[in-house]
């Protein structure tokens, strides 16, 4: 059957790691979501705490699905794993330590399903391979947020102009906090974006790289001027922990690789597609088999025959507590 343009099967993927804490604050917010037509997915990435008892009260929930990975593959690639295993007409990624209004889907699918933006003629569209007069298609529906600090204070971020700050390093301000640029990861993305464009770079800059394919490839962006999430900062977090703060190695040469992207955009013209790319992508279980479908989209040959064996394999392991 063929989807509603108008209605639109929202995939909402949590991906997880260690957070029995505070799953369940994360799979409510997305179930209790206004918008009618979604479906709940968590990633939990080989979680060694209590993940798994957390989540039992929502198992009974049709719209919701529990995948637990054999192995630990990293924030990157647990997502590109939740996005190989849906194959919802949109795409949004919740943190698990983040919390989302209960209208950011709805605000988000609303501008999604536009019929009446255009290509106003003031502006050079063929930059971004468009032509000026016609109607446009919006990819990607980001959100204003506040920031909870570590230390309790809150900001709130509305620095539309970050989204350019690897392009046009000369436009950007002073950053007041830590982690102080629109927010990517919780943006609602048309499927269509990651057939044309791939999936999320194996990196700690993934979010990064995957907002500048998305620009520097002329895909159409719009702001939702609401703040419709919190994000919260722990001292565990990736913008705080020493591994993966904004100093560490690890970011530095991250961010290195994404640098050289816009490099060889600017050379090019264009940005070419990551594949989903999940050396030992296995599953140890699946809550609803019935809910995994596969996403139209480039990956790896071997990612490619993983994904086939794991949903042709049904319902995997049982879960070791029932």
């Amino acid at each position: 059957m063929k989807s509603d343009p108008l209605a639109p099967l929202v995939d909402i993927i949590i991906p997880t790691y260690n957070r029995a804490h505070l799953i369940a604050g994360a799979i409510r917010a997305a179930l209790e979501q206004s918008w009618w037509n979604i479906r709940v997915t968590a990633i939990d990435d080989a979680s060694t705490d209590a993940t798994e008892d957390a989540v039992r009260p929502f198992l009974d929930d049709r719209r919701f699905n529990y995948v637990r990975l054999s192995n630990n593959v990293g924030t990157a690639n647990a997502k590109n794993a939740g996005l190989l295993l849906t194959a919802g007409d949109a795409v949004t990624f919740h943190d698990s330590d983040d919390i989302p209004h209960r209208d950011k889907v709805l605000q988000q699918v609303r501008v999604l399903t536009a019929q009446d933006i255009g290509a106003d003629e003031c502006l050079n569209w063929k930059l971004a391979n468009k032509e000026a007069g016609q109607r446009l298609e919006v990819s990607a529906a980001l959100t204003h947020h506040e920031l909870i600090l570590p230390d309790g204070r809150r900001e709130v971020i509305r620095r539309d102009i970050s989204l350019l700050d690897d392009v046009f390093p000369n436009l950007q301000m002073g950053a007041r906090v830590p982690g102080e640029w629109t927010h990517i990861n919780s943006g609602l993305f048309r499927a269509d974006v990651f057939h044309r464009l791939g999936g999320f770079e194996n990196c700690i800059e993934e979010d990064r790289e995957f907002r500048n394919r998305l620009i520097l490839n002329g895909e159409v962006i719009w702001i939702v001027p609401e703040l419709l999430l919190t994000k919260i900062e722990t001292p565990d977090s990736l913008t705080q922990s020493a591994v993966s703060d904004y100093d560490s190695a690890k970011r530095k040469a991250d961010r290195q690789l994404v640098w050289e992207k816009v490099e060889a955009w600017r050379r090019s013209g264009t940005v070419t597609p990551v594949p989903a790319d999940i050396p030992d992508f296995d599953v140890s279980f699946v809550a609803r088999p019935d809910l995994l479908s596969r996403r139209d989209m480039p990956a790896t040959s071997d990612t490619s025959a993983l994904v086939g064996k794991i949903l042709s394999a049904g319902s995997v392991a049982e879960m070791a507590a029932q």
